[in-house]
């Protein structure tokens, strides 16, 4: 089984960001989503390792130093929104800031939207779209909401991970 890890707002948590790369490594991931709100170019490299994917969130700094670090760690970076094939599936990622854009993401009728900002784990239906929420890793979230995605979407499964 392949799967996919996700994350977002991460939000400078260094302690997280290397407990959750320690996580999408044991599980062996074929790559990674950072659904936006990294903050600092600076912690971008504890992704190394992973094939990373990046979207911008609302709260990201210097984005043009951004891209110059995922390009260190031989990541990719698409802007504000990443629209991918991943074995005949259709996900579409954007952090989710701008309501407008969020629902024309939604509206396209994805088999996954990934998103992030509201740092609050999530799963539900939107019509035939799985929309996912990895949670989020803000020093003042509750610890509940510290969690990763592993996805299998040839399997349609989602199992949220704790980040201890």
């Amino acid at each position: 089984m392949k799967m996919i890890g996700i994350i977002s707002d991460t939000h400078d948590n260094v302690p997280n960001i290397k407990k959750a790369v320690e996580l999408f490594k044991k599980y062996k991931v074929e790559f990674v989503i950072h659904a936006g709100d990294i903050i600092s170019p600076a912690t971008i490299k504890y992704f190394k390792g992973l094939n990373m994917k990046f979207v911008f969130g609302n709260c990201d700094g210097d984005r043009a130093k951004i891209d110059e670090k995922v390009g260190e760690i031989n990541g990719m970076h698409y802007g504000r929104v990443m629209e991918l094939r991943i074995r005949g599936k259709s996900v579409g990622v954007f952090h989710g800031d701008d309501i407008l854009i969020n629902d024309k993401m939604l509206r396209k009728g994805y088999d996954y939207f990934i998103h992030g900002h509201t740092h609050v784990p999530e799963d539900k239906k939107v019509d035939k779209t799985r929309v996912l929420c990895p949670g989020g890793h803000f020093l003042g979230d509750p610890e509940e909401y510290n969690k990763i995605i592993l996805l299998d979407v040839e399997k349609d499964k989602v199992v949220f991970v704790d980040v201890k």
